[in-house]
């Protein structure tokens, strides 16, 4: 299966979904706690990774942070930054966020502190972050790498993985398992697509949401 027809499928379900498919296959949870900045737009797509760390004190860097990400990344594309230093300081900020729609990439998520929010709403730009500051990067934080291992969370985060954000969370999806992970959630959508239905029917709550789905994630 290609990576479009994957995020193709992915865009048409939700966090939700996917969570349980991901509580069902016994892999790394959903993460929650980041919440959407600017849009309440989901996004859905294959990810370009970034990771931060600790400025050094005299230390230059030849290229801004998320620079070599945003020209990495394809349209639809979502990048994934790990500001998880614990240093109040943006991980991403508002030329990022032009430069990023410029390029058609799907949005930002960041585990850790963004800013220009502002901006970035006035864009329509998807910004997912753990905190908002105004503290800028220089001086405070540096990129360690592009395209590397990342943690959002719980869940370990490869480049081209894939990753799905709405209101209720956020999903990661290793790209070795993204077909498995998909199924399941699609099986458990229309599960409970089915029970919907039932209870508009006229079926009672408590006989639509008796045994059968408490064991439904069982493995």
């Amino acid at each position: 299966m290609t990576p479009g027809t994957l995020v193709e499928r992915l865009r048409r379900l939700d966090s939700c979904a996917i969570s349980d498919a991901l509580d069902k296959l016994g892999l790394a949870p959903a993460v929650t706690g980041i919440a959407a900045r600017t849009t309440r737009t989901r996004i859905a797509g294959r990810i370009v990774t970034v990771k931060l760390g600790p400025g050094v004190a005299g230390a230059q860097s030849t290229r801004h942070l998320g620079t070599a990400a945003i020209e990495a990344a394809g349209r639809g594309d979502v990048i994934v930054v790990e500001q998880s230093t614990g240093i109040d300081a943006a991980g991403w900020g508002g030329v990022l966020s032009n430069a990023a729609q410029l390029k058609g990439i799907g949005g930002v998520i960041v585990e850790g502190p963004a800013r220009d929010i502002d901006e970035a709403l006035e864009l329509g730009f998807a910004v997912y972050a753990r905190s908002v500051t105004c503290r800028t990067a220089r001086g405070r934080v540096q990129e360690l790498a592009t395209g590397g291992a990342v943690r959002v969370g719980e869940a370990p985060v490869a480049n081209g993985d894939y990753v799905l954000a709405d209101s209720s969370g956020i999903v990661f999806l290793p790209a070795e398992r993204a077909t498995e992970i998909l199924e399941t959630a699609e099986a458990i959508a229309a599960r409970e697509a089915a029970m919907t239905r039932d209870l508009r029917s006229g079926a009672a709550v408590s006989t639509v949401m008796g045994a059968a789905y408490e064991t439904m994630l069982k493995r």
